[in-house]
């Protein structure tokens, strides 16, 4: 069992003074604690933390304002809050190998905002992977800051194999010629080409962008190719694959360093998130063991075995099959939607979500696919044998969308599988 599972002290001893002052809130806290305990959580930017970790974010430092950098605050009282943010970052840039760190954006989004704001000028031509391929929202989709702000141009994976076209991220380049190229990804299942990426950039003149949010992990245990030694600027959140709070760290190169921390501060943020800060280093701890390792590549192969399974029972994974901690299932054959699937796997106890799929002609809203991922079951101590009766499950409430029977059979079937895998909460 995963060394995450060892906490003993009660959640409920936690919550002794909320129950008291807002049982209001409590109630909803503690019904969400018994959906995490009887459900499985396949979303795959969610994870679980440690105990210690939930220690650290609720600490006191949340009552502590602490606007600026270590050594250089605005306000007084602030000598063990920069120890904390020092310790954070050592160990970030420990663990990635980076030249400097900053541990202070308090999310993925406004992270790539401020790398933006450091190295662009509002209207500079940034390119990135377009969202209905597996990009991200900050990586020039239209009806965000990066689309609206910047000159935005999008490559794309193959509508027939899923898979990025590097000829065409090179050809667009060239014809674009972009300050600033993002390699990232957020529903794309198969290893990202940052030695290309960064041939191109250069090629071109462009800064080079790798958002490795939900593949941090993968990269920190050298289970995904580095974009760290290459990359001017390496944005990642904290929450997913490195089982940290909710939260995002910046790496970049010395020659960067400045400009970037800038954008966090005072270009974008106010005062940082002292307990999240905390709570990062924490996780940041827990990442640099070698059970970690262990973890990740557990993480990897069930996502390879759960995308076997669901293809041995007709099911279609966009690019067949996966590199990574997540995979796309393309239901277009089956005659259900993705908003469909995921809202009858919930009823199931199997938390996913509707994602749109290469060359997809449904709506964001509806799309043609799902996304699913292995990170929190994993870290809940789920492996292979598990994974055949997660696709077995899945398949089944998709060739049954509509039978009340079928997901009430699968839901007690995942609810006695919970059971003997609880949460330490």
């Amino acid at each position: 069992m995963d060394s995450l599972q060892t906490a003993s002290t009660s959640g409920a001893q936690k919550l002794d003074a909320l129950q008291t002052v807002d049982p209001e809130i409590y109630a909803a806290i503690h019904a969400e604690t018994e959906r995490q305990q009887e459900g499985l959580e396949l979303i795959p930017s969610e994870n679980y933390v440690s105990a210690a970790v939930l220690n650290a974010m609720g600490s006191v430092l949340t009552n502590k304002y602490s606007e600026g950098y270590p050594g250089k605050r605005y306000y007084g009282g602030n000598e063990l809050v920069d120890q904390v943010e020092r310790i954070a970052r050592e160990r970030a840039k420990a663990l990635f190998g980076a030249e400097h760190a900053n541990m202070q954006p308090y999310s993925g989004s406004p992270a790539n905002h401020a790398v933006y704001y450091g190295l662009l000028e509002p209207g500079d031509t940034v390119m990135g992977l377009a969202l209905p391929d597996g990009g991200h929202l900050t990586h020039g989709w239209k009806v965000n800051f990066s689309g609206r702000y910047y000159n935005a141009v999008q490559y794309g994976a193959n509508p027939e194999t899923g898979v990025i076209d590097m000829d065409q991220v090179a050809e667009l380049a060239r014809e674009h010629k972009p300050r600033m190229i993002i390699a990232g990804l957020t529903a794309y299942p198969r290893q990202l080409d940052f030695n290309r990426f960064a041939e191109i950039a250069e090629e071109v003149g462009a800064y080079l962008l790798a958002d490795i949010a939900h593949i941090s992990g993968l990269v920190a245990t050298g289970l995904h190719p580095d974009p760290v030694p290459i990359a001017d600027a390496v944005t990642m959140t904290t929450h997913k694959l490195l089982r940290g709070p909710r939260g995002a760290l910046i790496l970049s190169k010395k020659a960067h360093a400045k400009a970037i921390d800038r954008g966090v501060f005072p270009a974008l943020q106010g005062g940082p998130h002292n307990h999240t800060t905390a709570a990062t280093a924490v996780a940041l701890h827990e990442a640099a063991r070698p059970d970690f390792k262990s973890y990740c590549q557990q993480v990897i192969t069930n996502a390879k075995t759960l995308a076997e399974g669901l293809q041995s029972r007709g099911l279609s994974i966009v690019t067949g099959g996966t590199d990574n901690h997540m995979l796309l299932v393309d239901l277009t054959a089956t005659g259900v939607t993705g908003k469909q699937a995921q809202v009858a796997l919930d009823q199931a106890n199997l938390t996913l979500n509707a994602n749109m799929v290469p060359g997809d002609q449904r709506s964001a809203f509806d799309p043609s696919g799902v996304r699913l991922g292995t990170p929190a079951i994993t870290t809940r101590g789920l492996k292979e044998a598990e994974m055949h009766l997660l696709a077995n499950w899945i398949a089944d409430v998709v060739e049954h969308i509509d039978d009340e029977a079928t997901l009430e059979r699968v839901r007690g079937e995942v609810a006695d599988l919970c059971q003997q895998y609880p949460l330490w909460y």
